[in-house]
C-alpha cells in the first residue's frame, strides 16, 4: 500500500525534541525558538513543490526460535489459499538481561509456530522527495544543515503518520485510539515501530530483504552497497502490534551468536561482521 503525505499534513507529527538535539539547541531558549521560526517558513514554502512517501504492507507470520517466518500478505486472497514461506527474518537477541533477569529478542513479540495459530506484522518504508533535500545553497551551510535535519524529522513524520493509519485503519488492531500528538511522541500507542538501525534491530543489511518484499524503488528510495537507504532522509522497519513490545539493546555479540546470525541471514560470517560492527565484542 502505497501512500503520498503533504508536507503540511506531517508538520503536526514532527517531533520537534529530535530537531532541536541535532543542532544541540535548547528548545524554549531564544536561539531554539528563532530557529524553529524559520524551519516552519521553509517547511510551508516547500509544502508547494514536494511530499514524502509511505510504503506499507501486512504480512501473516510467526516466529521460530529468534526467526520471524513470514507466510503470505494478509490481502492476498490466492497465497491465503496456498500459504507457504516467502521470506525469514532472522533477529538478534539481547545480550545483557534486563531487569526481569531475561533477554529479549523482537521475535518474542510475535506468536510462536508451534501454537498453531497465525500473527501479523508489518513491514514499512517512508522517504521524502529527493528533490527537496538539494534545495539549498551550496555555499550556505546553515541552510544545509536546516534543509537535511528538516527532512530527515519529515520522513520520520511520515512514519509516525502511516504507524497511526495503520493501528487506526489499514490493519485496525487499535480502532478506537485517540491520541494526543504528545501521546504519539512519547509512544503510548499498542505495539512499537523498530526501524532498521535502532538498537533492537541493529543489522542494516536487512534492508535488502524487506526491499524485496515491499520494494522501496516505489516510493523512490534506492539501496548503497552497504544496505544504506538513499535518499537520506528515509526510515524503515516493522510493526508489531504485541501490547507488551518494547524497544531494547542488543549490544555485544560474541562470535557464537555473530556465526548463528550469519548462518541464519544467509551470509558469510567477514560480511555479516562488517554489517554488525558496532555490535561486536
Amino acid at each position: 500500500m502505497l501512500r503520498r503525505y503533504q508536507i503540511s499534513t506531517l508538520i503536526p507529527y514532527i517531533n520537534w525534541a529530535y530537531f532541536f538535539y541535532a543542532w544541540k539547541v535548547k528548545p524554549d531558549s531564544d536561539e531554539g525558538n528563532k530557529l524553529k521560526a524559520e524551519a516552519v517558513v521553509l517547511l510551508n514554502r516547500f509544502n508547494r513543490h514536494y511530499g514524502a512517501n509511505g510504503v506499507v504492507q501486512l504480512y501473516k507470520c510467526n516466529s521460530e526460535d529468534d526467526d520471524i517466518i513470514l507466510e503470505h500478505p494478509t490481502d492476498c486472497p490466492c497465497c491465503r489459499m496456498n500459504p507457504q514461506v516467502i521470506a525469514r527474518l532472522p533477529m538478534l537477541r539481547q545480550q545483557q538481561p534486563d531487569s526481569t533477569g531475561y533477554c529479549l529478542c523482537l521475535s518474542d513479540f510475535i506468536r510462536p509456530k508451534g501454537l498453531g495459530l497465525q500473527d501479523t506484522i508489518g513491514l514499512f518504508a517512508t522517504s521524502v522527495d529527493s528533490e527537496m533535500q538539494r534545495q539549498f545553497k551550496e555555499d550556505d551551510p546553515y541552510e544545509k544543515m536546516l534543509v537535511q535535519t528538516l527532512a530527515d524529522r519529515l520522513a520520520e513524520a511520515a512514519a509516525e503518520c502511516l504507524h497511526e493509519e495503520v493501528r487506526k485503519k489499514i490493519w485496525g488492531y487499535a480502532e478506537e485510539e485517540n491520541l494526543t500528538m504528545e501521546e504519539l511522541h512519547q509512544e503510548k500507542f499498542v505495539g512499537i515501530r523498530p526501524a532498521i538501525g535502532y538498537p533492537c534491530l541493529p543489522d542494516i543489511s536487512l534492508n535488502f530483504l524487506l526491499d524485496k518484499l515491499i520494494d522501496y524503488s516505489s516510493i523512490g528510495v534506492t539501496l548503497t552497497g552497504n544496505g544504506m537507504m538513499q535518499p537520506h532522509s528515509s526510515v524503515s522497519g516493522l510493526m508489531i502490534r504485541h501490547p507488551k513490545a518494547r524497544y531494547f539493546s542488543v549490544g555485544a555479540i560474541d562470535n557464537v551468536q555473530l556465526e548463528d546470525y550469519a548462518l541464519r541471514r544467509k551470509l558469510p560470517v567477514q560480511e555479516m561482521s562488517k554489517y554488525l560492527e558496532g555490535n561486536l565484542m
